[in-house]
């Protein structure tokens, strides 16, 4: 079979299937499971690349494959899937489509260009860190946007409508971040977790 199997790519692998399953429940008018799934894979993909340079023999041709499939999988769960979930939540307006597909587009421009920058850089031992607004970004933040989905029903479209906007926006500016520690991906998860637990107390205890 052509492709890789070893242990390093299982996470992008499942990430992206968690991803595409997001995917099919928004078209199935089930926006929480897609949040869900949204979620799912950006934890993963806070943990693959790490997981990966376990792997101390690893070779060229790893490398570039992990790069490649870690980009597509981005593609498909942090440009594709909330666009999705927004058509989900009833944005079926021309003008919100058209912010919805610039969303998409620039989240592939800025992997392109992640890809063209990775690839130099290997053999310099990786990079300090990012240049644009990472993708995954949408994983940490959509959740909590789709949160006031329940308390600002009436206007909601607008408001989610400018998110993607202004996230797509910042994929494609020149700026540059540091990468996060291990450590700090564990706190930062622990504190996505409980804010999205806090949310979804508050919104279950509403709608009853």
């Amino acid at each position: 079979m052509v492709g890789f199997y070893n242990y390093t790519v299982w996470m992008t692998y499942i990430a992206l299937a968690s991803g595409v399953a997001g995917i099919f429940a928004a078209f199935k008018g089930n926006p929480l499971v897609a949040v869900i799934c949204l979620s799912v894979s950006g934890i993963l993909d806070l943990f693959d690349g790490k997981i990966a340079k376990t792997k101390k023999d690893r070779t060229a041709d790893e490398k570039r494959y992990g790069i490649q499939i870690d980009s597509l999988t981005d593609l498909v769960c942090f440009g594709v899937l909330p666009s999705c979930i927004g058509y989900s939540l009833g944005m079926k307006h021309w003008a919100f489509i058209a912010v919805m597909i610039f969303f998409v587009v620039a989240g592939m421009i800025r992997l392109a260009y992640y890809n063209v920058l990775e690839e130099h850089r290997q053999d310099d031992g990786g990079r300090p860190g990012f240049v644009g607004v990472p993708v995954t970004t949408s994983s940490m933040t959509v959740p909590l946007i789709f949160i006031l989905s329940f308390f600002i029903k009436s206007y909601f479209e607008y408001v989610y409508a400018g998110y993607l906007l202004i996230l797509g926006l910042l994929y494609i500016v020149k700026i540059h971040l540091p990468k996060p520690t291990v450590k700090g991906s564990i706190i930062f998860c622990t504190i996505l977790v409980i804010l999205y637990t806090v949310g979804l107390v508050l919104v279950f205890t509403l709608c009853k």
